[in-house]
């Protein structure tokens, strides 16, 4: 495998179809300003290096990334790629990874609007991210220790699981299919809207409006605070261990709360059990 070290490329293509090289501690910068650095190449080793030009990873199948910064001038950074690995790595231009395959990422700082569209079996572990549209229409993600602060995050996606993690997100989930969360904070409005085969275990889900229109949603053993007109009309089984501020016009299933402040059944098709255990919150 060839190593190139303490380089600067900044031509078009500057290592168009590459084969099993390494880089270190080089830098795609520079006054031509040249796009698609890395484009088509394979077995691709990067350390230390610096990119700060659009496009340089499109089309490439085997790249390990470490300890490297993408700007936010190094757009849509990677794209159609697989077999990738990204480790303590910044990656702040948006649409930083899109129709991607086979991905892990662990201890990664993202800044990136539209960021992992379309992205297929991704592993995230021990990351940051500020996003909006985060990870949309992608599947079998697998994410564990993931803080997230963005907007309209998870929509269409499928298959997926996530551990202990802490969304701060407002219409995450929307569409969702086959989904679990585990152990994990969901703050934002109006979450999960549409999903199907959405479970969350053991979560504290906070913010208006949630888990409305869905179908076969599970919650179990899960905190819901300031959640008012929750469920409305939903296919729902839950087991609430907080006080909920108000459920409306659940569809079907089951609903055990230690109390509620209204439930609101305005109409005939709301059929739900509500199971409260308390008369009343302030009790």
């Amino acid at each position: 495998m060839e190593t190139m070290q303490n380089q600067t490329f900044d031509m078009e293509r500057a290592l168009y179809g590459s084969r099993s090289i390494t880089l270190k501690d080089c830098a795609f910068d520079g006054p031509a300003d040249g796009e698609s650095a890395l484009k088509e190449s394979e077995d691709i080793r990067v350390s230390n290096c610096f990119f700060n030009l659009r496009y340089p990873f499109w089309h490439d199948n085997g790249l390990i990334i470490a300890d490297s910064e993408m700007t936010e001038l190094c757009r849509a950074a990677l794209w159609y790629s697989t077999d990738i690995e990204i480790t303590d790595t910044k990656l702040h231009g948006i649409k930083a990874l899109r129709e991607c395959g086979r991905v892990k990422m662990q201890g990664c700082d993202i800044i990136s609007p539209e960021f992992g569209w379309s992205v297929q079996d991704m592993e995230m572990r021990d990351s940051k991210v500020q996003s909006e549209y985060f990870m949309m229409r992608s599947a079998r993600l697998n994410f564990a220790n993931v803080e997230l602060k963005g907007k309209y995050s998870f929509q269409y996606i499928q298959d997926s699981v996530f551990e202990g993690c802490t969304f701060d997100t407002k219409d995450a989930f929307w569409h969702a299919k086959n989904v679990t969360v585990r152990n994990s904070v969901i703050k934002g409005e109006y979450l999960a809207w549409y999903c199907e085969n959405v479970t969350f275990e053991n979560c504290q889900i906070i913010g208006t409006q949630p888990l409305c229109y869905c179908k076969n949603l599970k919650l179990i053993n899960c905190e819901m605070i300031d959640t008012d007109l929750s469920f409305e009309k939903s296919d729902v089984e839950a087991t609430i261990t907080t006080p909920v501020l108000s459920i409306k016009n659940p569809r079907s299933g089951h609903i055990y709360v230690p109390c509620v402040e209204e439930i609101i059944h305005d109409d005939p098709e709301s059929k739900a059990e509500i199971v409260v255990q308390k008369q009343s919150c302030c009790a």
